[in-house]
């Protein structure tokens, strides 16, 4: 069966930087706070001309040039967000026509900060099941619209961003693929931990019940991932979670056991993006040449509807 690969990645930024300095002018707070508790120190905040089709485009046109292909060239085109305004067009459809593509089937995936695992999972298994070629998997969100900058609890934590993969078929993958098998789950009881609600939308989260569930209930699961890519958690080059705070990203990659792995710490300088938390980081980590071209990766999202979803892949 043909299996899949991604052949290049793109992210972008909104120019802005909202340092902790510049929250404590805000709300009742301070960078010994902030960083002490979730591990962040900056996140790019866009303004009211930059939509999150626009950073998606941004990305995505990253990728694209890193993979050597032109728009027209992809037919399948994904976008993991859970900040679109409009319910339609899609924010997928919005980047195909800000990119010039001919006709790609676009599609968009509201699972919050899993969102782009799960993007990358339904990417590979529509080349798999020969429905498209050529995929385009972008990562988008910009958290800055839907925060409470006068909840010091929530404000702290968010950023703007857009993280992008190119996913290719792959015929001669056999038993070694570029996108391992995903495992993915959730648990709908415990959904509302993590909530953009209302109107206008707003961002609330049960901060200790997700961080409980994070700590205690991921480990296993994402080291499960790793088996079924056949993969030893030793062998891992790299480790990419969910962006959320470093509070949670340090001892889960510890539970893992990937001792040999590079840990993706993008949160301190970007703070939580969503769904564009995990692309992002990777995208960097490839870009600084911090983990090898075909070597293997661990993905994991998690987060809201306290969902989850991983795969192993092999960096491009």
């Amino acid at each position: 069966m043909t299996g899949s690969r991604v052949v290049a990645l793109g992210h972008y930024q909104p120019a802005k930087v909202l340092t902790n300095h510049d929250l404590a002018a805000m709300v009742d707070t301070s960078d010994e706070w902030i960083t002490s508790r979730v591990g962040i120190r900056t996140r790019h905040v866009g303004g009211p001309d930059e939509p999150v089709d626009e950073l998606a485009a941004h990305a995505a046109a990253k990728a694209l040039a890193g993979a050597g292909l032109q728009p027209a060239d992809i037919d399948l085109v994904l976008v993991a967000t859970s900040t679109a305004i409009d319910r339609s067009p899609s924010m997928s459809a919005r980047v195909a026509a800000r990119l010039g593509m001919g006709s790609p089937a676009v599609m968009d995936i509201n699972v919050v900060c899993s969102g782009f695992t799960h993007a990358l999972a339904t990417a590979d298994h529509a080349i798999r099941a020969g429905a498209a070629t050529r995929a385009l998997v972008i990562g988008a969100d910009k958290m800055g619209d839907i925060v409470d900058w006068t909840d010091r609890t929530t404000c702290v934590l968010m950023g703007d961003g857009a993280g992008a993969a190119v996913v290719v078929a792959d015929p001669d993958a056999g038993d070694r693929p570029g996108i391992g098998p995903v495992l993915w789950g959730s648990v709908p009881e415990m959904g509302n931990a993590v909530r953009i609600e209302g109107t206008p939308s707003r961002f609330a989260q049960e901060g200790q019940s997700v961080y409980r569930w994070a700590t205690t209930q991921l480990p296993p699961i994402a080291r499960k991932v790793c088996e079924k890519a056949g993969v030893t958690v030793e062998d891992l080059a790299a480790v990419v979670l969910h962006q959320a705070n470093l509070r949670i990203i340090e001892p889960v990659a510890r539970k893992i056991g990937a001792v040999n792995a590079v840990i993706a710490r993008d949160v301190v300088d970007s703070g939580n993006t969503s769904a564009a938390s995990i692309p992002m980081a990777l995208s960097k980590l490839v870009e600084r040449g911090e983990v090898e071209s075909g070597a293997p990766a661990l993905l994991f999202g998690f987060g809201g509807n306290l969902s989850y979803a991983g795969q192993v892949i092999r960096c491009p």
